[in-house]
């Protein structure tokens, strides 16, 4: 549906001009207001500083990864302190240590705790979204005094691990640990308690998730990549993914497509890139191999052709 342009009331003119400057809509023909008192909704590009170098529309976005989440100013962190003389440069400067000591037991908590995520976040390779939200998660829990009787690290861990887990990507309590320095029953342990009490529902892994990194790291093909995929499908209707680690199902039914397809790989190999044991590739790929009746669809070695004299 085509919008009919608007006309002036008075004369029936289609000529009108909109005024930003004093928010009005006149004719050009008899001059009369048509509207006024309009909304501007275009961006709004003002600096207040001395410089009009940088032209911004706000400051930056509001965010839990900081302390005060971007909302706070600091004394002089542009160098403007410098520039006074005299008694002026030592009125800001103990104003600038003031504003630091001042600080609240919670805020001192937070720029040590997202300083450590931060780091956790990067080393992990973590998307920013994860980042926002182990930052929210983190602060809930300061709030509320879950810190209490627990180190920074732990909670920062599985801040990061229940964030993961929402936005379901695929990072395993090891990762976790190994980024942290914490232990891996430390960080489970600390990750159960801050969603239980923060009322935090998360449902379980999808071994699926997984097996893209996991093929990446052994180098399979696009095409044992996807067995895998329809090995897992099968293995969740036979009910053998329940009560079993996401990890070591993945793993296992990795293992099994690319012997499948002629890709052999070690179960050591497979089991270092899932971080679990052996056995439990082993078990995992005798359930597999047993009760999906995957023994028919093995490749068999084609018989050498006798070449007649």
């Amino acid at each position: 549906m085509v919008k009919k342009p608007k006309k002036c009331p008075e004369c029936k003119s289609t000529t009108l001009i909109s005024d930003k400057d004093r928010g009005e809509l006149v004719c050009k023909d008899c001059g009369l207001v048509i509207e006024e008192r309009m909304v501007d909704f275009g961006q709004e590009w003002r600096e207040f500083e001395n410089t009009q170098q940088s032209r911004r529309r706000t400051g930056a976005p509001m965010t839990y990864t900081r302390y005060d989440r971007g909302l706070g100013t600091d004394i002089g962190q542009k160098g403007d302190i410098f520039q006074l003389q005299g008694k002026g440069m030592n009125k800001f400067m103990r104003l600038r240590k003031w504003q630091h000591r001042i600080s609240t037991a919670i805020e001192r908590n937070l720029k040590l705790a997202l300083a450590e995520l931060k780091r956790v976040a990067s080393f992990l390779k973590l998307p920013a979204a994860v980042e926002e939200e182990a930052a929210k998660i983190y602060t809930l829990a300061v709030q509320r005094g879950l810190v209490r009787g627990r180190s920074m690290e732990s909670v920062v861990a599985g801040a990061l691990y229940a964030a993961c887990r929402r936005h379901e990507i695929p990072r395993t309590l090891d990762e976790l640990s190994e980024a942290s320095g914490i232990e891996k029953k430390e960080v489970g342990r600390t990750y159960r308690f801050v969603t239980r009490e923060l009322g935090i529902r998360i449902l379980p892994s999808n071994p699926v998730d997984y097996i893209p990194r996991f093929a990446s790291a052994l180098k399979l093909s696009a095409e044992t990549q996807s067995k895998s995929v329809e090995i897992l499908e099968m293995a969740e209707k036979a009910d053998l993914t329940s009560g079993r680690g996401p990890t070591g199902i993945a793993a296992a039914s990795l293992y099994v497509a690319a012997l499948t397809n002629d890709e052999k790989r070690t179960q050591r190999e497979v089991a270092d890139v899932a971080g679990v044991t052996e056995v439990t590739i082993r078990n995992r790929y005798k359930e597999l191999f047993n009760k999906l009746n995957l023994k028919d669809k093995m490749k068999k070695p084609e018989p050498k052709k006798v070449e007649e004299e």
